[in-house]
């Protein structure tokens, strides 16, 4: 191994042994007031980009829309293969 390589790995074992401490050590955070959770909050809340009145409703509509055509097709079929079942146990008899 040359010297270079013997550098790198000296370092790269520093890196781990300290890695190792950070971990062996756990952080405490400290506590936060009431006050200034929901003044972090509220700073958060200006930051999301709302929809829009359109496009709520756009994302409603698509909602109910998908739900209702789901649950129509997984209606058929468990219609279908109830209906199945019951005529080949019927059959068998």
């Amino acid at each position: 191994m040359n010297r270079e390589m013997r550098r790198l790995q000296a370092k790269e074992d520093e890196r781990a042994k300290k890695k190792r401490a950070e971990r062996a050590q756990p952080k405490k955070k400290e506590r936060i007031g009431i006050r200034q959770y929901f003044r972090e909050v509220r700073q958060e809340l200006k930051k999301v980009a709302w929809p829009s009145r359109e496009e709520l409703t756009t994302y409603t509509v698509v909602v109910f829309a998908v739900t209702t055509v789901i649950t129509l097709f997984v209606f058929g079929l468990d219609w279908a293969f109830s209906k199945g079942v019951l005529y080949v146990l019927e059959n068998l008899t």
